[in-house]
């Protein structure tokens, strides 16, 4: 029996105070004027008025949600294109939520908004939008329909759309209908704690009276469902998640209510694009005319698929060095974004022969990202470019013409003299593990931060981190990122090779980029810290109960660490297609081998490395049960360890600029005193 079940209680006064208590040693353990030096620098760098405020387009407008000093819950607001472009532009302010909190009595965090394409009730264009909040910064949102051009949330009572606190999906079909899953009552969730039911609501009739259009199976993760109003290509779409890897997507006839199955591999991306079928599995999928490798991407003409046939176009086929992170549609063209060795290109496609043509002005030797497209109306295209030491760059021009800066941020640390280089570590299998290293070299071994995540087939890829860049690379620190199995920087093989029972490759590969590290006399084994979240925390966890020997500190945050339990904690059952069922005997089996809980120390004999944990009370997606298990484990056997909760601030661990200074601070004035 668990003998700390009781940590499980998230919000009982019992948890609360134990909670509290530790926060409070922790952040007197850590207090003092470096503490303070790196919380203000990390304040400012999140508050400066000189970051680029990232924009998206609906109509006329360039829509932005904006965070600094004096409005530290945000702004929603919006600009036209001709005023973004000067230096300072005109904003319109849309909604304050700083001004909502205190009108409401909600410590209210934005959740994003939706807006209707097209006319609204009111007869304007683009006037309507779903607004969510979330409570704390969980995952878990209220959404109210707004009016722009009125500047207030309809009331339900008349008609407007509204749905309380869940973990909701709701999206447009006009201006009177809507797409809904939410918790419509017992049993509407699935295990996961998604909709598992969508339903068709049409406005002025009680929610109770929307009508199912889909219901999923209680092991599912999710379901829902949306329409693609893109003109001469109207469509409805059912998607249903049975696991976090499988999906089955289905065209919906919304008179008859029939489904038609669109039969592409269930672990494969597909999209459909007005005629065209895109698709890439994880898997190799034989076809009658070849085969299409994991990874690929493939076109097929989707009414010719709808009706048997299975000619299809390679536009992207991986190698062993290169892959397909994502692609982005503009009016004529589509741009592939790939990774070579981690390092990434862009390319434009013409989708009537899939020729590639060239966007000039694209900087060299540095990370290029879609920022934005515009595929409806044109080929309008934001860029974004920056490096480890580069500052990030907006680019604005057309696909398939020129690109040029619009907006550029000035440096936010110190990079003269910092070079990043590429490294690879062998791993226990002989598999090659990339690793970046940023710092200013110096003679002799330097504090050392190496930071990781392996997992979800997420991709670790080169950027500019302010925050580390100011608090540990400006101050003779050594700044790393691996990108280890499990992640998705070849491919989905890179992922694949690393779940459920072959989990401890991951682990592997982490280890062997630490030894590696010291090898090349770049950090001693005192001098390595190690730092990861959510998954990464996981990986953490795994250092510390396995790989003790090889770090000084680790900084562990918002983790799951009870492998045994993780499947029945908020969302984790949707989690078990990449870790394995614990309730299975053979999957459990593997499971236990490396469950950070389940491989505790037996007392304080021994080294250990010096111990960080940090996790949020409002975090309703990894459950912060975990956190305080382990640690309340740790210190029964005489461990000392260091423990911070954020009251707020969802699985991102704060709830605002502050909360998330305050956050970095701790978890880089800890590795300062552990390493320096």
């Amino acid at each position: 029996m668990d003998p700390y079940l009781w940590l499980e209680e998230v919000e009982s006064d019992t948890s609360l105070d134990w909670a509290r208590e530790r926060n409070a040693d922790s952040a007197a353990r850590l207090a003092g004027e470096r503490f303070e030096t790196i919380e203000s620098e990390v304040l400012a760098i999140l508050d400066s008025d000189e970051r680029i405020p990232s924009v998206r387009r609906r109509g006329e407008w360039l829509w932005n949600y904006w965070i600094d000093g004096e409005h530290p819950y945000g702004l929603w607001r919006r600009t036209t294109l001709e005023s973004y472009r000067t230096d300072s532009p005109e904003w319109d302010v849309v909604i304050d939520l700083d001004a909502l909190r205190e009108q409401d009595g909600e410590n209210w965090v934005w959740g994003g908004a939706a807006v209707l394409r097209g006319e609204s009730p009111d007869g304007a264009p683009w006037d309507r939008a779903l607004v969510s909040r979330s409570r704390g910064g969980a995952d878990a949102t209220v959404v109210r329909e707004f009016s722009i051009s009125r500047r207030e949330f309809l009331d339900p009572d008349a008609g407007g759309f509204a749905l309380d606190e869940a973990k909701s999906r709701i999206s447009w079909i006009d201006a009177d209908s809507v797409y809904v899953g939410t918790d419509f009552g017992p049993g509407s969730l699935t295990d996961s704690g998604y909709p598992r039911v969508v339903k068709r609501w049409h406005r002025g009739t009680p929610l109770s009276e929307a009508v199912t259009v889909y219901e999923g199976a209680e092991s599912d993760v999710s379901v829902g469902a949306v329409y693609d109003d893109t003109p001469g290509y109207e469509r409805h779409f059912v998607g249903r998640s049975t696991d976090f890897y499988n999906h089955e997507e289905y065209l919906l006839d919304p008179g008859s209510g029939a489904l038609e199955l669109i039969d592409v591999p269930t672990d494969a991306e597909a999209d459909v694009h007005h005629d065209l079928l895109l698709v890439s599995p994880k898997s190799p999928w034989q076809l009658p005319s070849g085969t299409v490798d994991p990874g690929a991407l493939v076109a097929f003409d989707f009414d010719a698929y709808r009706a048997g046939g299975r000619t299809f176009t390679t536009i992207f086929a991986p190698d062993a060095h290169t892959s397909l992170q994502g692609y982005a549609w503009t009016k004529s063209y589509l741009l592939l974004a790939t990774l070579h060795d981690v390092r990434s290109e862009l390319r434009t496609l013409d989708p009537k022969d899939w020729s590639e043509v060239t966007t000039a002005g694209l900087p060299p030797l540095a990370e290029i990202g879609v920022a934005g497209t515009d595929p409806r109306e044109s080929d309008e295209v934001f860029l974004s470019a920056s490096s480890f030491t580069l500052p990030p760059s907006l680019l604005y021009g057309e696909a398939g013409g020129t690109v040029e800066p619009l907006k550029s941020t000035p440096a936010m640390y110190d990079a003269d003299g910092v070079v990043a280089e590429q490294f690879f570590a062998t791993s226990a299998d002989g598999t090659q593990i990339p690793y970046f290293v940023v710092r200013k070299p110096a003679n002799g071994p330097q504090p050392t931060l190496l930071y990781g995540y392996g997992g979800f087939e997420i991709s670790l890829t080169p950027g500019y981190f302010a925050g580390a860049g100011r608090t540990w690379i400006e101050r003779g620190g050594v700044y790393v990122r691996a990108n280890i199995r499990g992640g998705g920087e070849y491919g989905p093989t890179w992922h694949t090779s690393a779940l459920k029972e072959n989990r401890m490759r991951c682990y592997e590969d982490f280890s062997a980029v630490a030894r590696d590290l010291v090898e090349r006399g770049i950090t001693t084994r005192d001098q390595l810290g190690a730092m990861g979240g959510s998954n990464g925390g996981l990986l953490m966890g795994v250092m510390y109960t396995m790989y003790p020997e090889l770090f000084g500190a680790i900084v562990c945050q918002v983790p799951l660490l009870d492998m045994k339990r993780f499947h029945l904690l908020l969302a984790g059952a949707s989690w078990m297609a990449e870790y394995g069922d614990p309730d299975d005997p053979e999957q459990w089996k593997y499971i236990s081998e490396y469950s950070p809980y389940q491989n505790l120390p037996d007392d304080a004999a021994g080294y250990r490395p010096a111990l960080l944990v940090t996790t949020s009370t409002r975090d309703d997606r990894v459950h912060p049960g975990h956190a305080r298990k382990f640690i309340a484990a740790l210190r029964e056997r005489g461990i000392d360890v260091n423990y911070y909760e954020n009251i707020e601030g969802g699985h991102g661990g704060a709830a605002d600029n502050k909360q998330a200074a305050f956050m970095a601070a701790l978890a880089y004035e800890f590795l300062w005193k552990e390493l320096s």
